[in-house]
């Protein structure tokens, strides 16, 4: 998945295009200069295309604020963490020192930087974007990202600046990639030297001993796959220094390249928030999951039952997407690793899986047909047609004559069908509702 920044000085406007980007107000937006200061992540589709969103602090030097110096680390890594850059400055003040300074740092960055004049509300103002001509970036795309104008000449300028993305799978070697993700100090890097069978990755009971993304081949009993262990996802507050926004920012492209997550759990913890925040980024890029809890052998007082309850009250939490395997574990005691993997390869199987379009509408239209969308102000739907997308992901069209009148309790009951008849533990599954 590649990556957008956005950057500029502070109250350019960069927090209002990227919240017009990805769709929600997300990011906070006041006249108050440096508002932003944590880095905001998003997803925006553009022609069929998707990429993800960075918003950053505004970039400045010398000033009184505390933050300032934080903010600028922020923005650094952003840019070099990159694929494109947008560098936004703003019409009315011309170019400033900041300016300057910052174009300085893109011209020396070697990525492809688009240069976005914003608060162009007119054409008369159109005619003051010549100026920034100056900065050595090439032409301006004047928008006003609070209107909305001129953001789609811009988005068609980086897609075709963007480099081309295969979507998940390693895109050297074509097998499937696994990515272990999870809050710090839970077993994560424990997991991958347990299944290497070797002392790849330092362990160390201080949380956040992993900074990089480490990918490792895997080629035993019959699986081969690529391995990749990942830093810590923590909570922002809790975030200390900029080595660790970096590996977060590492942590969060992983799981966008990744085909299947294996989310790691502490069991003596229980899920917790910052565990509902990873599992909501992996179901939002649309990536097959399996949850482990590891340290069961530290639970104490466990009885017959104690793992059939504690599965129960996790997947009410995980609600309504609770078809995901679930393993308890142990990695150092090296108790069910093996069956990690064997749920892990199931869901790629899953999450790959090609139905063919004469199968699926014997299947689905039958059940159609035994329970069929409710009419709507007197006008009767009917749906004539399946067919499953070429998505990397399991995405299913259903062609009808009035798409617009079918609700989203019966997109559910639909999805609910499909998964009854046709094995997608761990998936998620994406219906689409299409005019014939």
């Amino acid at each position: 998945m590649n990556l957008v920044a956005i950057v500029g000085r502070p109250n350019v406007g960069k927090s209002t295009l990227f919240n017009r980007l990805v769709g929600m107000r997300q990011a906070i937006v006041d006249e108050t200069a440096g508002v932003t200061r944590d880095r905001h992540y998003g997803r925006c589709d553009w022609n069929g295309r998707e990429f993800s969103v960075v918003d950053t602090g505004g970039f400045t030097v010398n000033s009184d604020d505390i933050f300032e110096e934080e903010i600028r680390k922020q923005v650094m890594i952003a840019i070099e963490e990159s694929d494109l850059i947008l560098f936004m400055v703003e019409v009315d003040t011309g170019i400033t020192d900041f300016d300057q300074e910052i174009a300085d740092i893109l011209r020396r960055s070697r990525k492809p930087v688009i240069l976005v004049c914003n608060k162009v509300d007119n054409g008369e103002k159109m005619y003051g974007s010549y100026e920034f001509n100056a900065l050595g970036l090439g032409e301006p795309i004047c928008i006003s990202s609070a209107t909305g104008s001129g953001t789609g000449d811009m988005l068609d300028k980086v897609l075709e600046l963007l480099p081309e993305d295969d979507g998940a799978g390693d895109p050297e070697t074509g097998l499937p990639r696994f990515t272990i993700v999870g809050k710090p100090n839970v077993g994560k890097s424990s997991l991958t030297n347990a299944l290497l069978g070797e002392e790849r990755n330092i362990v160390t009971p201080i949380a956040g001993t992993t900074r990089d993304s480490i990918s490792s081949h895997y080629n035993k009993f019959g699986h081969e796959f690529i391995l990749v262990d990942t830093a810590g996802v923590r909570k922002k507050s809790k975030v200390s220094e900029d080595l660790e926004f970096y590996s977060v920012m590492r942590s969060i492209r992983a799981i966008e390249n990744s085909d299947v997550c294996i989310l790691m759990v502490d069991a003596t913890s229980g899920i917790e928030a910052q565990d509902m925040s990873i599992f909501n980024l992996i179901i939002r890029n649309r990536k097959g999951c399996v949850i482990v809890v590891n340290k069961w052998d530290l639970v104490e007082g466990k009885s017959a039952n104690t793992m059939k309850e504690y599965t129960e009250a996790l997947k009410a939490r995980l609600a309504p997407f609770n078809d995901i395997p679930v393993i308890f574990t142990s990695v150092i005691n090296k108790q069910r690793i093996m069956d990690v993997l064997e749920a892990a390869t199931s869901v790629y199987e899953n999450y790959s899986r090609r139905i063919p379009t004469s199968e699926l509408n014997d299947v689905m239209l039958e059940e159609i047909d035994n329970y069929p969308p409710p009419a709507w102000k007197g006008k009767y739907i009917k749906v004539k047609y399946v067919t499953q997308l070429p998505t990397k992901f399991p995405a299913f069209a259903f062609f009808c004559n009035l798409p617009q009148y079918i609700r989203d309790p019966y997109k559910r009951f639909l999805e609910n069908k499909l998964r009854s008849h046709f094995n997608f533990t761990g998936c998620t599954v994406e219906v689409y509702i299409r005019r014939k």
